[in-house]
């Protein structure tokens, strides 16, 4: 589920197929940088009404690390 609303809002934020993988970097592979990864953040709070810490997630290089904070956050 965290990993489905991550890709949709990407897509939707980045202006792109939302063919992303797990292994994909937000800079190198997407393009997105930190302004993009936080509406990104954002978009899935809307999506699974989970509230999703910002402090950190410039520290997030992966979509797989971004699909465990989420998750994360979802245990809180």
């Amino acid at each position: 589920m965290e990993f489905e609303a991550l890709k949709k809002v990407a897509a939707t934020v980045l202006g792109m197929d939302p063919e992303i993988e797990m292994d994909m970097t937000f800079l190198t592979d997407l393009g997105a940088d930190s302004l993009d990864l936080y509406q990104i953040f954002m978009g899935v709070e809307e999506e699974t009404g989970l509230h999703i810490p910002t402090e950190g997630l410039d520290k997030l290089t992966t979509v797989r690390e971004a699909v465990e904070w989420i998750e994360r956050a979802g245990k809180l």
